[in-house]
């Protein structure tokens, strides 16, 4: 196995705190879009259209991360350490953060 370092290292241990910060900034993005658009209103199945605009990039993102820590160990080899841990990060804060969205309600009067 040749050894990986440098800039593929960095960009694999960035990536999971990158999806995270990306999906947080999207659902933001799209949080006061929907509110000003009045897309709480508007059920999309049996959630609002707010809900599934804000959860879409959050799933994307756990996705991401699932992909790439399946990845991670065949790309990096015995180099997959830590960057398998920033991949653990990146999900476990999208899990945590973007949680609320299933509870909470939004667009406050």
């Amino acid at each position: 196995m040749r050894r990986v370092g440098g800039m593929v290292w960095l960009g694999w241990l960035i990536a999971g705190p990158t999806a995270w910060a990306a999906a947080f900034s999207v659902a933001y993005g799209l949080h006061g879009l929907g509110c000003e658009l009045g897309w709480p209103a508007v059920n999309v199945g049996p959630a609002s259209l707010q809900r599934v605009a804000i959860a879409l990039p959050s799933l994307a993102a756990i996705l991401l991360c699932l992909v790439l820590l399946a990845r991670v160990k065949a790309t990096l080899g015995p180099e997959a350490g830590i960057p398998r841990l920033g991949l653990w990060i990146g999900l476990i804060a999208t899990l945590y953060t973007m949680a609320p969205v299933l509870v909470a309600t939004s667009c406050g009067a």
